[in-house]
């Protein structure tokens, strides 16, 4: 995975040591193999459409103002976020937080907050409002725990005005 390495925090609640978010700017063949296999397992699409839709071409996250971030503990690929122009809209302001998964071992540690915390200060600037939709209750409820309001629109469930002073 070619990336950059965006920062290196301390999770909170597990004491997880996140070694980096890293801002991606390519997928090597198998990177995501683990998060794949695991979500498949599942019953999750998330990083299947991503893994296609990279592979396609269809979504690269390279767009301006768009990203993909992953999150690395010890070495291996733990969890990954990305930030699209939103796809349902024809306003170029709005962007949508895209393929949100962490491996069950890591989660409620913090990580998947990280994740969107990085996906919301690169959308700051670019995208006046950022949107998502998610059929999981306990998504929703983390969501609107990081300041996401419910929404009822097509292709969304929820939404975050970004540009506004918190």
């Amino acid at each position: 995975m070619g990336q950059a390495r965006v920062s290196a925090a301390r999770a909170g609640n597990g004491g997880t040591d996140i070694q980096s978010i890293e801002r991606v700017s390519e997928l090597t063949p198998g990177g995501l193999d683990a998060l794949l296999a695991e979500s498949e397992q599942t019953g999750s699409q998330i990083v299947r459409r991503l893994v296609d839709e990279w592979a396609s071409g269809a979504n690269r996250f390279d767009r301006d103002g768009e990203a993909l971030f992953a999150v690395r503990i010890d070495g291996r690929l733990v969890g990954v976020c990305g930030l699209n122009v939103d796809p349902y809209s024809a306003e170029s302001r709005l962007g949508r937080v895209r393929h949100l998964y962490v491996l069950t071992a890591h989660r409620r540690r913090g990580i998947g907050r990280q994740l969107v915390a990085e996906v919301i200060a690169a959308a700051r600037g670019r995208f006046d409002s950022l949107r998502l939709s998610t059929g999981n209750p306990v998504a929703a409820r983390f969501y609107e725990r990081l300041g996401f309001r419910s929404a009822e629109a097509a292709h969304c469930t929820h939404v975050m005005d970004v540009n506004v002073a918190r």
